[in-house]
This record gives structure tokens, sequence and C-alpha cells, in this order.
């Protein structure tokens, strides 16, 4: 069982939003490459599960793997939601001090910059993640982590290079504003510098630092962008003035913190001898690559189709529809911080029952983690928008659609790292682009009828569509079902407390009705779960995590 350092776990076993695995064919894992999951009809066999065994008898494999993903997760979330606090702080600063049109410029373009970062790697980042943990010597390490960085610099300078050029006729064909290329040029060359700083996290993720990639990914690169804001704003700059800062404030973080990260984790990337690890590497990275892409044109189109189809304004206010929704999906990114080095090693080594019973309790833990997020922006999210300028209010439809969509992709769990992880990516890759098609198809429809609403329409449907086949792959391929009778007890917990909240809307108004309604009805929410009844593996987890972490505290104090 891979071991991750004493940061995350301390002799444990070992998150990606929003990666990608490789067989020669499809149908080569259909006939050939399925796994005997009859030796785990017990733990399978109609999605149903004892849930009324003790903690005593769950396996040690299966401990230590949950032990370890939950460690991670809550190592993660920390560092995602402060991520989430520096980015949407960035944009309050920036919505609040652009004002509405000049912001949907920066956004478009801010937008446009992050579809193309999500294959700025080339599929480096899964690669990573499948193959630096089981690698036989440093070398090896050094080898994958040099062609990483390699094909991100070569993909970085090309991508910035197309922006520069296609710029003018991007704004002719969207917000048509004198800003807008210049915004967007700069946005480019920030690209190649974020998939630096994306495979650096890479790395220590896949040797299992969740702390190192926290920091890296989570804190310092969204620190810098919110620092670069801040300074331009306070300097009075306009969006190309801020833009620029950023792009400064980036690429300084770049020069200091990849040889930084060198010396903490101890590989050195290296091109000599790459070219015994080139094949292995890009038959990885390449279908990856491939579905990353279509993946843009899946659910990332929406904003880019709203700019072109409606306004600059109405662009901002659904970008900051997406700020709101990019924390509900902290959850599921949290436990997927960790789960796929565990998954690979589990698959690896044979331990597919193992792996199914990880897989079902971590997707009812997913699902318990975001049902508080799903009832707060459901109930009050007309609010939290408000807190942006009334003009942001307008999105609210919007966000209670996209939620739908949100709650899918947690209810059935990590389906696309699994798909990936169980060597099934082109199967991930030919679904993307297939659900590519669709979304746009739909997205274009559905703005048309429905202006802001139907944007988030078509990108929801998207998503339950592409995750609802996921789950019915990973049953087709390996066996892999994570659903079970003992979801009824976080579902029904959380109607308790969606009622608690609507309660306080309707009888408290203002701040005051979002701050009492939260509190009472997480409160409601936990103890309801209690009523209903903790599985045995949940309670597991929350055992460890408190042992461990009050240790921690009480040694601190």
């Amino acid at each position: 069982m891979l071991r991750p350092d004493k940061d995350v776990s301390q002799g444990s076993t070992d998150d990606v939003e929003d990666g990608e695995h490789d067989v020669e064919k499809i149908e080569g894992d259909v006939e050939d490459g399925e796994r005997d999951v009859d030796e785990n009809e017990d733990d399978v066999e109609d999605g149903e599960r004892d849930v009324d065994e003790n903690e005593d008898d769950i396996g040690d494999d299966e401990r230590e793997a949950l032990v370890t993903i939950a460690r991670g997760a809550v190592v993660t979330s920390g560092g995602v939601s402060a991520h989430r606090v520096l980015t949407t702080a960035t944009e309050f600063i920036l919505a609040r001090g652009l004002g509405p049109l000049a912001y949907g410029v920066y956004a478009l373009a801010w937008r446009i910059s992050q579809l193309l970062v999500r294959v700025v790697t080339f599929g480096s980042v899964p690669t990573l993640q499948r193959f630096l943990p089981s690698a036989n010597d440093s070398g090896e390490q050094s080898r994958l982590t040099g062609l990483a960085y390699a094909t991100t610099v070569a993909f970085g300078a090309l991508i910035a290079l197309l922006v520069w050029l296609t710029a003018r006729w991007i704004n002719d064909h969207t917000v048509s504003h004198p800003d807008f290329p210049l915004t967007l040029g700069l946005f480019g060359t920030l690209v190649g510098l974020v998939g630096l700083l994306m495979v650096t996290a890479a790395i220590f993720r896949a040797i299992g630092s969740a702390r190192g990639e926290v920091l890296f990914n989570k804190l310092l690169r969204p620190g810098a962008r919110l620092v670069g804001a801040v300074v331009a704003l306070s300097l009075g700059f306009s969006v190309v003035g801020v833009t620029g800062t950023i792009v400064v404030c980036t690429f300084a973080f770049v020069v200091v913190g990849v040889p930084v990260s060198v010396r903490v984790t101890g590989i050195v990337p290296r091109i000599r001898g790459i070219r015994g690890e080139v094949r292995r590497f890009y038959n990885h990275a390449g279908p990856v690559a491939m579905s990353s892409l279509g993946k843009i044109f899946q659910n990332r189109i929406d904003l880019i189709m709203v700019g072109a189809m409606l306004t600059a304004v109405s662009a901002g206010v659904y970008n900051v529809v997406l700020v709101l929704v990019s924390i509900a999906w902290i959850p599921l990114r949290s436990y997927n911080q960790l789960l796929p080095p565990v998954a690979s090693d589990l698959y690896s080594s044979g331990r597919i029952s193992v792996l199914n019973n990880v897989y079902t309790s971590v997707t009812r833990q997913v699902v318990t983690a975001v049902l508080p997020f799903l009832a707060l922006f459901a109930v009050f999210g007309e609010q939290l928008l408000g807190v942006f300028g009334s003009t942001y209010t307008a999105g609210y439809g919007a966000l209670l659609v996209y939620l739908g969509g949100v709650f899918v992709g947690h209810a059935v769990g990590a389906t696309g790292w699994l798909l990936i992880m169980t060597d099934h990516q082109y199967a991930r890759m030919a679904l993307d682009w297939l659900l590519a098609v669709l979304n746009i198809v739909l997205t274009y429809l559905f703005i048309r009828q429905f202006g802001l609403v139907g944007a988030a329409l078509g990108t929801s449907l998207a998503i339950a569509v592409q995750n609802s086949l996921q789950v019915l792959l990973l049953r087709r391929f390996e066996g892999l079902w994570p659903f079970d009778r003992s979801f009824l007890t976080p579902l029904g917990a959380g109607m308790v407390m969606a009622a608690v909240m609507l309660a306080a809307r309707q009888t408290l108004a203002g701040p005051l009705a979002v701050a009492v309604g939260a509190v009472v009805g997480v409160l409601a929410y936990v103890g309801s779960l209690l009523v209903l009844g903790v599985d045995p593996r949940d309670r597991l987890v929350v055992d460890e995590l408190v042992a461990r972490y009050r240790g921690v505290l009480v040694d601190w104090l």
C-alpha cells in the first residue's frame, strides 16, 4: 500500500478539479480486462451492504484506505476552503472595483484562460498521479517530472501564441470591448505559468503530500492573484492593468516556488534519458488531454457562450454564479485529493472488493458533506449573490439550476478518477467528447430560450448525464457500484435541514436570516444524522480523525 509522507497521515496510506488512464482498446477492457467480481458478490451484489456491521469487521486494508483518504480530505478541505475564500475575495474586490461592464470583460477573459489551463499540461497531472507513486527509483521519478514540465512549457508557449493571434477575433464575436484583446492576450501568457504550478502541485500530491499540494495549488496560487488585484486597484489601474499585475505576481511565484519544491520533494526534474518513458507517458497523457479538451466544451463553455450570445454584464453575473458553485464543489474535490493514488494501488494489487467498499464509503461521506452547501445556496442564494452587488442577484435562477448538476456530481462520487485509475481512460475520453457536443447544442438552444438560466441548464444536464454514464461504465467494466440503503440517512437528514432553513427565511430577513438559518439548519442536520444512525465506516473515519487531531491539539497546547 502506498504510504504518504508524515505531513498527511504519518504512516497511513494515500483529491482533481475538475484528470485522466489507458488501455489499447475499450473492447479489450470489456472482453479481456474485466475483473472477477464474483469473489466480491457478498459486498456489491445489488448494491446492498450490511450496514449493521461493527467497526471491528472492517478489514485492515479498507480501514487504512478510508482513514488515509479522510485525512487527506481534512487537510485538503481546509486548503480548498481557503482557496475559495481567496478566489471569492478576489472576485468580490474586482466586481466592486471595476464595475459590472469592466468586470464582465475581465470575467470572460479570465474564464477563457481557465479553460486553456485545463489542457496546458497535456494530461501530465493525472499521468503523474498514475505512475509517480509506483516509480522504481528516483531516476524514474526525475524523468517523469522532467517530461511533465517540458510538456507544459511547450504547450504553454503554443497556447500563448494562439491566444494573442486570436484575441481580436474573439473580441469581435463576443463583448466587442476595446480592452478585451489585450486583457485576453495577457491571460494567455498566464496559462503556461499556471500550468507549471499545477505540475509542481501534482508532484506533491503523487507522493502523498496533501499539504504541499494544498499550499501550492490552493493557497499561494490564488493568493498571488488576490495580491495582484489589490495592488492594481489601489493604484487605479484599469482592467488591462489588473490583468498585467496578476501575471507579474504569478511569474514571481513560479520563479521562487518551483525551485523550492524541488528541494522539498527531493525530485529533480531531468529530460536526459526520457526516451524510454515517452511512449508510456503519452500513451496515458494523450487520451487524458483529449478528455480534458472535451471536458472544456462539456461544462466550461457556458460562460463564453453567455458572453457571445448575451452581454458583458451577463457574463459578469454568470461568473459570480460560478464562484458560488465552485464553493459547493469543495467536498468532492477534497476527498479526491488522495483517492486516485489509493484507488490505483488497490486496483493494481487486485483488491477490487476493498476498492468497492472504499468507493461506497467515500461517496456517502461526500454526499453527507455537500448537502449543507446545497441547502444554503438554494435557500439563501439570492442574498449571497447580492453581496457582490444588486446587479448579480439576476443570477439566482441560474444558481438553483446549476446546483442540481452539483448534486449529481457528488452523488456518484469520483467516477472520472476511478475510470482513469482502472485503465479506462479511452472510455472516459470518448464519453467526454460525446457529452461535449451535446452540451454545446443544448446550451446554445437553452440560452436562446431562457437566457442565463439556459446556460446553467445545459451545463447541469451535461454533468448529470456524464456522471450517470460513468458510474454505469464502472459497474460494467469493474463491478464497482457505490449505492446502498445507507445513502438514505444523509438524504433524510438533508430534507430536515432544508425545511429548517426555509422556515428561517420565511420568519427572518436580511443577513440575520442567512446567519440563523445556516447555524440552526446545520445543527438540525447533524442531529438528524445521529438519530437516523451513522454507518460504521463513517463512524470509524470520524473516530480516527477526532483521536488524531485531539492529540495534535493537546501536543500543540
